[in-house]
């Protein structure tokens, strides 16, 4: 059984996926967080990014890596079970190796914005539906950056990245999403609010978990 994410929002969002999947879904998640953690955990740019690459490669080679990681072990199980390109999964690296970066300017928001949100919502669509629409991805980037921006101090980052994630899903569209991909819909629902709104995000508060439930049962 796989662990629970330590985003509470984010769990109770892949809640909403069929059990069969779930903890395919949940790992790849996982491994994102993991990215995150190492980057958040980063005083030595150089030792981020060695760590980075090390991820990305051993999850190319999972097999070889598990017993040091049991992760890995989680993440091969997933990529097979789902039939994953595991380069995908490990390229989600490369996003989060770009807030490495000092400063944070609007190119690195960018790879950040495709090569994590992006990457991590039509990998996660592909597991739930089997394929990823251009919306989901556009949907993914946005929410990259409104998620980014709610967590970072540099007062001029978190300005381009709540710019950039705004008009991220307006090139998204307002989509009522399918029931197999309101996982996905109801982070992305989430963010879009958080972009927009001068107030700060208040995880997990009863009114954005009654927001969710009703984008569950909606698709809006």
């Amino acid at each position: 059984m796989t662990e629970p994410l330590s985003d509470p929002e984010r769990e109770l969002a892949l809640s909403y996926a069929a059990a069969p999947i779930r903890p395919h879904l949940r790992t790849l998640w996982r491994l994102d967080e993991r990215f995150g953690a190492i980057v958040a955990g980063t005083t030595e740019t150089t030792i981020g990014e060695m760590r980075l690459l090390w991820w990305r490669e051993a999850i190319a080679i999972s097999d070889e890596g598990a017993k040091a990681e049991p992760l890995l072990e989680q993440v091969a199980g997933a990529i097979e079970a789902t039939r994953s390109d595991a380069a995908e999964w490990g390229a989600m690296a490369e996003g989060w190796h770009a807030l490495l970066q000092e400063p944070l300017e609007a190119q690195e928001l960018d790879r950040f914005a495709n090569e994590r949100g992006g990457r991590l919502f039509t990998l996660s669509a592909e597991i739930l539906s089997g394929s990823a629409e251009p919306f989901v991805t556009a949907a993914g980037r946005g929410w990259a950056l409104a998620d980014l921006s709610s967590r970072i101090s540099d007062a001029d980052a978190r300005s381009e990245a709540r710019a950039m994630a705004r008009k991220m899903f307006d090139d998204a569209g307002k989509t009522r999403w399918p029931r197999s991909l309101r996982p996905l819909g109801a982070l992305a629902m989430l963010a879009r609010r958080d972009a927009v709104s001068r107030r700060p995000r208040r995880q997990g508060s009863p009114v954005r978990v009654a927001r969710m439930a009703w984008h569950g049962l909606t698709g809006r």
